[in-house]
């Protein structure tokens, strides 16, 4: 399995599809990267050379495109500035509701997750 950027990408795979496995690259930065890199999309990954290795980490470390580690710090650190302030948008993400003002009174069920019945208790039987 080749490594690049301290993620094991999955060597069966052709190249186009095995580089969407690094966290902040999609289809679209792939196709970018084997486009300058001059690599064939239909290679697999186990195919990929040292050198093949080295030009995609190169291109991604040229374009200073936040991959992995440092692209998930970023984003946490940005839900936690705005739980920090107050505003609408981190008071909603520390409740655990939808944040771009989607319904929930009904749906929202993937934000809010399952159901919590409240005030229902059995009665007791004598």
């Amino acid at each position: 399995m080749p490594r690049l950027l301290g993620v094991e990408i999955p060597a069966k795979k052709k190249v186009a599809f095995a580089l969407r496995y690094i966290y902040g690259i999609g289809p679209v930065r792939a196709d970018l990267i084997l486009s300058e890199t001059g690599i064939s999309p239909e290679v697999r990954a186990q195919d990929l050379t040292e050198e093949q290795l080295n030009k995609i980490l190169h291109v991604i470390t040229e374009h200073k495109w936040v991959v992995e580690g440092d692209l998930r710090r970023e984003l946490t650190g940005n839900l936690k500035r705005l739980q920090a302030i107050n505003c609408y948008r981190g008071v909603r993400h520390r409740k655990s509701l939808p944040v771009r003002g989607q319904r929930t009174s009904t749906n929202a069920r993937t934000r809010k997750g399952p159901r919590r019945t409240v005030g229902v208790t059995k009665a007791k039987v004598e």
